[in-house]
């Protein structure tokens, strides 16, 4: 099983994100990715365009999870934003975004991802913790969220 503790850093989770569009998204979610990993803002950003341009990672709801394959990452990673003011995502629902969850993985993780993709899209599916999600006050608080079943757990 997924374990978000895992995949996202307290400095991967931001609230009160704006950005104009999804290209401006994608960026912002590059340059978090980048500035915790160490990784080339430019590269992540067209991976994820380059994906998007497959179809649309909105899967609706108001809820995107952009993702791709970046050579040189030990492990997934993840970024996840809170906008404040959600966008057109050109999400299968035609509904803005403004909860986004971008996962990054190594070339060679197939399966891997596959789990990891599955766990966040049943947790972006659950109406009760996305309704916590867009209540949550800080980028602090939404970290908590999406670590505190595991934090009990591991105690």
């Amino acid at each position: 099983m997924i374990r978000f503790n895992d995949l996202l850093l307290p400095a991967t989770v931001m609230a009160g994100v704006t950005v104009s569009n999804k290209k401006a998204l994608l960026n912002q979610l590059a340059a978090a990715a980048a500035q915790a990993h160490g990784l080339d803002a430019k590269q992540v950003a067209s991976t994820l365009a380059d994906r998007e341009r497959i179809g649309s990672t909105g899967f609706g709801g108001g809820v995107a999870i952009p993702h791709g394959k970046i050579a040189g990452l030990p492990h997934i990673i993840g970024v996840f934003v809170r906008l404040a003011v959600a966008i057109d995502y050109q999400a299968i629902d035609e509904l803005p975004v403004d909860l986004v969850f971008m996962m990054l993985s190594p070339p060679d993780a197939g399966a891997e991802h596959l789990k990891a993709l599955a766990g966040v899209s049943r947790r972006l599916r659950d109406q009760g913790f996305v309704a916590k999600l867009r209540g949550a006050g800080s980028a602090d608080a939404l970290y908590v969220l999406w670590t505190e079943d595991e934090a009990r757990d591991a105690a």
